[in-house]
């Protein structure tokens, strides 16, 4: 299951804990919060944390139109995609 820690910080630790903060992102895929006057403003995370989430996000996007196919009958057996795919590789379409 997808968990991340999360931490708090006010956004002048942003400003004066940069190279810190920065490393707590890389080095324990912790999300930092930084908050303006006491609310939640941004988050920091890891560029490869962020590139984690994004895929999964798009995944979840991907299986969620796949389902919504399948609720509504739009779907077609499986040798006939296939057949299609074959096809299309014969004629240069991908």
């Amino acid at each position: 299951m997808f968990a991340i820690h999360e931490d708090i910080r006010p956004s002048a630790d942003l400003r004066n804990h940069y190279n810190e903060i920065s490393k707590q992102c890389r080095d324990s895929n912790t999300a930092v919060i930084i908050t303006v006057n006491g609310k939640g403003d941004t988050v920091s995370l890891s560029y490869e944390e962020y590139k984690r989430m994004k895929a999964r996000l798009e995944l979840l996007e991907i299986l969620s139109e796949a389902e919504e196919d399948v609720r509504c009958d739009r779907i077609a057996p499986i040798k006939d995609t296939f057949d299609d795919i074959r096809k299309m590789l014969k004629e240069g379409r991908f």
